[in-house]
């Protein structure tokens, strides 16, 4: 069975790094699967890039300056939404015309446009879409927030600020309609959460929607010695380090103003922050601990040496799927503490291997951040969070469910 992954970036992204170990697994597991995407970053063999680059950069483009123009040029929302009116043909190309079933993901951007989409599925090939984001199931944007709208027409957005922009919003949603209820579609949610999204929404009616979780490299991502990596990252090797790690600290969603109101309410002897991201230097001054700022992490074993190396990873985020990091951090050991939204209470078991707070309650997250640091919690909690790692997102497993799915519908 040949199988053929799509996706937007190779590395980039949660998405892009969910895919690729799927198509590690798949290969591992017996299945041959490629991975077809806008933009390449590796020498991967298993990865093959489509089109022109200057074709998808005028897609992108256009597409950002359609939502732009419609926005009134104010950027508010611009990145929130995707109107897929850009993208390139994939059809024409070896990959797909070999491919005994076509699995798409994270399609956004200049990847594909509603239309390319229609191409792929009106070739008749097996079509199973993993859910990353809530984007396949609303009009234009890839998470709804608290806007109840976006299960039947979007006849207005709140992602965007004017009336020419809810016009987008309307159409997107009927175009897309009208493409969903032509054809027959496997959705596959990373997490239980967002399938319960899926089926509210008036687009996937009559579509099958599964829920199967991502997975993680185990020969990367375990536990090894923390005073180890400490030194490998530089890091002091006594005290309490709490890692939190971003690639947009500036994305309100991703929760740092929370983090940084919690922080002075932690009372933890010797507490000091590990930061992954851009960090201002005036936001660091509001932070009562030391701070050891990482800067950017490329590959997984730098990244499983970091977990390794701190006590807890602290994940302030208000709108998320089924985080990566958390997984990350959860199969090397490493305790974790979220909000409790979108799927991250499907990950984070409240008191057994991290901590669940109140959603936006920055005294309950910094009670959180206390109890996985307590001594009396921490090693308890760290032997729960593998085991739960080892469980639920072992290769094997993921890799089960999904050769189930291409064999039902090939």
């Amino acid at each position: 069975m040949r199988v053929l992954i799509i996706n937007t970036s190779e590395t980039a992204g949660g998405a892009a790094i969910a895919a690729g170990r799927l198509v590690g697994a798949l290969n591992r597991n017996g299945v041959k699967a490629m991975m077809l995407v806008r933009d390449k970053q590796t020498d991967r063999i298993t990865t093959a890039a489509v089109g022109r680059k200057m074709a998808y950069k005028w897609a992108f483009l256009w597409e950002r300056l359609r939502i732009f123009i419609a926005n009134r040029l104010k950027r508010t929302g611009l990145w929130r939404v995707d109107i897929a009116n850009a993208g390139v043909d994939i059809t024409n190309t070896d990959e797909f015309r070999e491919a005994d079933v076509v699995h798409l993901h994270w399609v956004n951007q200049g990847m594909l446009s509603l239309r390319q989409l229609g191409r792929i599925l009106d070739s008749g090939k097996p079509i199973v879409w993993t859910m990353h984001d809530m984007w396949p199931c609303t009009a234009i944007c890839h998470y709804a927030g608290q806007c109840q709208k976006f299960h039947s027409h979007c006849h207005s957005c709140p992602q965007l600020l004017y009336p020419s922009a809810h016009d987008l919003s309307f159409k997107t949603f009927d175009a897309k309609l009208k493409l969903y209820q032509k054809h027959h579609i496997t959705f596959v949610t990373c997490s239980r959460w967002l399938a319960g999204q899926a089926a509210q929404s008036r687009l996937l009616q009559g579509q099958r929607i599964l829920s199967i979780p991502n997975t993680y490299n185990a020969s990367v991502l375990h536990p090894s010695d923390m005073i180890a990596a400490r030194r490998h990252h530089h890091l002091p090797e006594t005290g309490k380090l709490l890692l939190f790690a971003c690639q947009k600290v500036t994305n309100p969603l991703k929760g740092l103003d929370f983090l940084l109101r919690a922080l002075p309410l932690v009372k933890v002897d010797g507490l000091q922050l590990v930061m992954v991201g851009q960090l201002a230097d005036s936001t660091a001054a509001a932070i009562p601990y030391p701070i050891h700022r990482i800067g950017y992490i490329d590959g997984e074993k730098e990244m499983a040496l970091l977990y390794n190396a701190v006590d807890a990873f602290v994940t302030p985020s208000l709108e998320d799927n089924l985080p990566n990091t958390i997984m990350e951090a959860m199969a090397v050991g490493t305790p974790c503490i979220g909000f409790n939204t979108g799927g991250i209470p499907e990950m984070i078991d409240h008191e057994l291997n991290g901590y669940v707070a109140r959603y936006r309650d920055a005294e309950d997250l910094a009670q959180g951040i206390s109890y996985v640091l307590d001594d009396t919690n921490n090693s308890r909690l760290a032997k729960a969070a593998t085991e739960k790692a080892t469980t639920v997102w072992n290769e094997q497993r993921v890799t089960e469910q999904y050769i189930k799915v291409y064999e039902q519908i090939n």
